[in-house]
Formats: structure tokens, sequence, C-alpha cells
């Protein structure tokens, strides 16, 4: 007997996931993930308080920026929710009414974790890069490491990686000095996790409808 064609999942697939998992459509399949847990949050919460003042609120920084936590990414087919995006102001001056972003952010932050990993660096990283997002920061708080990657000629370029308790100037945000220490302040020590509420990342394929 034929195996049944799977259909490409639908943005209704998204609505009707549970509320403590995040959905994103990625190459046509729903993945869903549970809600980061504490060390995985610590990095993303972190990043957004050290850039928010100067880049989003312009105080001891150049502003410009519109930086928001967990967008929806509505790029093409695909639906991705990055810990953080980054829009400059002159491209989003004001949020969209609709209740995701269709134009996509020039900067986005994924924090790893085991069971995002893989797909975060394969997967969509080749997604943002067709939708000409210009640069990327990949943060593991498991090695407490920063990678920061440009967007050059359609491939993706490692500018840089720090870690530990370095300060950095890392592009588009090397108008200030960021302190990495701050990124894993207060994290447990290493252990097994879980770096995810649960583990691993459910992938979850709609069968067509017979």
């Amino acid at each position: 007997m034929a195996t049944p064609a799977r259909r490409p999942a639908t943005y209704q697939d998204i609505v009707d996931a549970p509320e403590h998992q995040i959905a994103e459509i990625i190459d046509g399949e729903l993945f869903m993930s549970p809600r980061p847990a504490p060390r995985h949050a610590l990095a993303a919460s972190a990043l957004t308080e050290e850039l928010g003042p100067p880049f989003k609120r312009g105080r001891g920084g150049p502003g410009g920026w519109m930086i928001l936590f967990e967008p929806e990414l509505h790029l093409g087919s695909d639906v991705l929710v990055p810990d953080l995006g980054g829009w400059r102001l002159e491209r989003m001056p004001t949020i969209p009414v609709e209740p995701y972003f269709a134009l996509a952010p020039d900067w986005v932050a994924e924090v790893l974790s085991p069971s995002t990993e893989k797909t975060d660096r394969l997967q969509k990283l080749a997604i943002y890069a067709r939708a000409g997002v210009r640069h990327v920061w990949l943060v593991h708080p498991i090695y407490k490491s920063l990678e920061v990657l440009r967007l050059h000629e359609g491939r993706w370029l490692l500018v840089a990686t720090h870690h530990s308790d370095q300060r950095v100037r890392a592009e588009p945000f090397d108008a200030i000095e960021l302190d990495l220490a701050i990124l894993w302040q207060g994290a447990p020590p290493l252990g097994d996790g879980p770096w995810r509420a649960s583990e691993p990342v459910a992938l979850y394929e709609h069968d067509a409808p017979a």
C-alpha cells in the first residue's frame, strides 16, 4: 500500500497548537517546541535589557531600532519565532496592525538549546538568508558564547565568536560595549538540563486528508 502523501502545514495548525508550545512552520513542516527553561530565558531577557535602552529607547546609545521579544515572522511560506528580532526604524517606524510581521527583521537572535540548535543553525538560518535578514546572533547559554553572523552575497559570514565574560562590540550593535557576563549572571551550574520546559522538540506533520 502506498504511503499517504503529507500535506504542508498551514497557519491553522499554528492557531490550533497548544498555548504552552512555540509553533513554527519551517520548510512546510510544523515544529512545536516548549517554552524556554530558565537558563535560556535568562540569556534572552538579559540581552533585551542590554540592547533595549541604547537602541530602542536611545538612552546611552544611538536609538533607531525596534527590538521585540519573540516576534512571529511570516517569511514567505515559513513562520518563524526567533527569541529576539530587531528592525531599523527607517524600515519599520511602527508595528503592523496584523498580529505578525511580514517584513523581515534587520537582525535576529536565537538562543540555542539542545532541542533547537540543529533547526536554528540549518533550516532557520537558510530561511533568514533568503528573507534578507542582515545579521543573526547565535547565543549559546551552555557554552556561554555569542556568534555574530552577517549576510554577505546570500551567505552567512561568521564575523566573530565571543565567549564567557568578554566585553565586546558586536555588529550591528557595535555602538556600545556589551558585557557578555550579564547574559549568564545568575545561571545555575551546568548539568544535564533541561534547557527548555521539556525535551526533545516535537516535530508534527499532518497526513493529507483521505
